[in-house]
C-alpha cells in the first residue's frame, strides 16, 4: 500500500493496528503520524491515549506490554515506536536486548484498541528477517522517500495553497533552489512566505529573494546555474556576496568540484539509460537535485566538465600549498569558466 491509500483510509475510520513507517523523508513520517493522532486521540486525553518509546532505551516486551493494556478513560490509544532498527539490516548496537517472540506472537493477534507505529529512519528494511516478513503479513508498511522533482514542486504549491496563498510553478522552483530540498525547511520557508503574503497573496521570486536565507551550499548552486546560464556578472556577485560573508574560498571550490562532478556523473549515467530516481539512488541524491544537475550538464560537454574538475583539482593544490592567492585564483577560474 502506497502512503496516499493508508492516509485516505485513515481520513475513512479504516486504521491498521500495526504500522511501520520507513525512509529518509522525517517530515513526512511525522506529517503521517500527526494525521493519525488526530484520529485516534482525544486532545483533551492525550496523556492517557498516546504513548511514545525509543528502542534505543526500552525493550520491545515493554512496548507489547503497553499495547495489550486496556486503555484507560479513553478507547483507544495510539503507541509510537521510534529507533526500530530491529526491521533493518546490521547489528542492533544499542544495550538493550529485545525479546522477539513477544513482537511476533504480538503481530499475530494485537489488541483491537492500540495502534502500534514503528518508525525507521532508512532507506531499507532487512527482507530476509522473519520480523519483517511477519508485520507485512499482518501490519502496513509504507515507505516515505524523498519526492521526485516535480512532485516537490506541486508539493510546495500545493502546501502554500493549504496555508491561504498561492505561487506559480516556477516561484516554486525558484524556493526549492534557495531553501534546498528538505520538506521540514521547505515547510519552514513557506510558513514565513504565507504570514509575508498575507490570506490570499500571491508569493513571488522578490519574496524569496527578500525573505529566504540561503546556506553557502545553495548559493554556489546558484553560481554554478549562472555559469550555466553564461550569466558570468551574476555568477561573480554570489561569489564577492559569499566572501563577505567570510566564506573559505577553499570550501568554495570545494563546493563547485562538488557540483560539477555530479554533472558529470548524472552525465554518464544518463548514457547508460538510468531513470532519475535510479541515478539518486546510485549517487546518494535528492532526485530534485538530480534533476537540476541534469539540466545544468545538458549545457556543458564532457570534455568541458573533465577539465573543470581538472583544473580544480589544480587549484586546490594551489590554494593550500600557498602557490597562488585563495581568492584571485578561484576569481580567475571562474572567469575562465564563464568565457
Amino acid at each position: 500500500m502506497d502512503t496516499k491509500t493508508a492516509m485516505k483510509e485513515i481520513r475513512q475510520g479504516r486504521i491498521s493496528p500495526l504500522y511501520l513507517c520507513y525512509g529518509t523523508e522525517k517530515y513526512q513520517i511525522n506529517e503521517f503520524i500527526g494525521l493519525l493522532e488526530k484520529q485516534v486521540v482525544d486532545e483533551e486525553q492525550r496523556d492517557f491515549a498516546m504513548a511514545v518509546f525509543d528502542l534505543a532505551e526500552t525493550p520491545i516486551e515493554t512496548v507489547i506490554e503497553e499495547a495489550e493494556t486496556l486503555p484507560f478513560l479513553v478507547t483507544r490509544k495510539l503507541i509510537v515506536v521510534r529507533d526500530a532498527s530491529l526491521f533493518t539490516a546490521g547489528k542492533d548496537s544499542g544495550k538493550v536486548e529485545h525479546k522477539l517472540e513477544s513482537l511476533t506472537a504480538y503481530m499475530t493477534n494485537p489488541a483491537e484498541y492500540s495502534v502500534i507505529v514503528f518508525v525507521v529512519h532508512g532507506e531499507k528494511l532487512d527482507e530476509r528477517k522473519k520480523i519483517v516478513k511477519a508485520i507485512k503479513a499482518s501490519g502496513t508498511v509504507l515507505s516515505f522517500m524523498p519526492l521526485g522533482g516535480g512532485e516537490l514542486v506541486q508539493w510546495s504549491v500545493k502546501e502554500a495553497e493549504k496555508r491561504g496563498c498561492s505561487m506559480s510553478r516556477e516561484v516554486a522552483e525558484a524556493l526549492i533552489a534557495a531553501s534546498g530540498v528538505q520538506m521540514s525547511a521547505l515547510a519552514v520557508e513557506l510558513d514565513k512566505l504565507c504570514l509575508y503574503a498575507g490570506k490570499g497573496g500571491v508569493i513571488d521570486e522578490g519574496a524569496i529573494n527578500q525573505l529566504v536565507a540561503r546556506s553557502t551550499e545553495q548559493n554556489v548552486f546558484a553560481m554554478v546555474e549562472s555559469i550555466a546560464n553564461l550569466k558570468l556578472e551574476q555568477a561573480l556577485d554570489i561569489f564577492y556576496e559569499l566572501l563577505k560573508q567570510r566564506e573559505e574560498p577553499i570550501k568554495i571550490a570545494a563546493l563547485i568540484a562538488r557540483q560539477f562532478r555530479i554533472m558529470l556523473q548524472v552525465k554518464e549515467l544518463g548514457r547508460q539509460s538510468y531513470s532519475q530516481q535510479q541515478m539518486a539512488s546510485q549517487l546518494g541524491l535528492h532526485p530534485y537535485a538530480v534533476k537540476i544537475a541534469g539540466e545544468q550538464a545538458r549545457r556543458f560537454e564532457t570534455a568541458k566538465l573533465r577539465q573543470a574538475l581538472s583544473e580544480l583539482a589544480q587549484l586546490d593544490y594551489q590554494m593550500k600549498s600557498g602557490g597562488i592567492d585563495k581568492v584571485l585564483g578561484l576569481e580567475l577560474f571562474l572567469l575562465k569558466l564563464g568565457a
